[in-house]
C-alpha cells in the first residue's frame, strides 16, 4: 500500500490517468500495471527502470563472461 500512496503523492496526474485505465478495464488491470503502461506512454526513456521492477528476486542481470587468458 506504501508503494501506491508514494505513486499518488509523488506522480498525480500519472496516478489518475491509472486510475481511469483500472476502470475501463472492469477491474481486470491492476493498478500497479495501469501506472507503469502509462508511466512509459509519458516516459518512454524509463524503460529500464520498469523492467529492473520485473525481475524476480532470484534473477540478476545476465552474467558476465569469463575473461580467457
Amino acid at each position: 500500500m506504501r508503494l501506491v500512496l508514494a505513486r499518488i503523492l509523488l506522480s498525480p496526474i500519472t496516478s489518475w490517468r491509472a486510475a481511469r485505465v483500472v476502470a475501463r478495464s472492469g477491474g481486470q488491470t491492476s493498478f500497479d500495471v495501469a501506472w507503469r503502461q502509462v508511466r512509459l506512454a509519458a516516459h518512454p526513456d524509463e524503460l529500464p527502470y520498469r523492467q529492473y521492477g520485473h525481475r524476480g528476486p532470484k534473477e540478476s542481470p545476465a552474467p558476465r563472461e569469463a575473461e580467457r587468458d
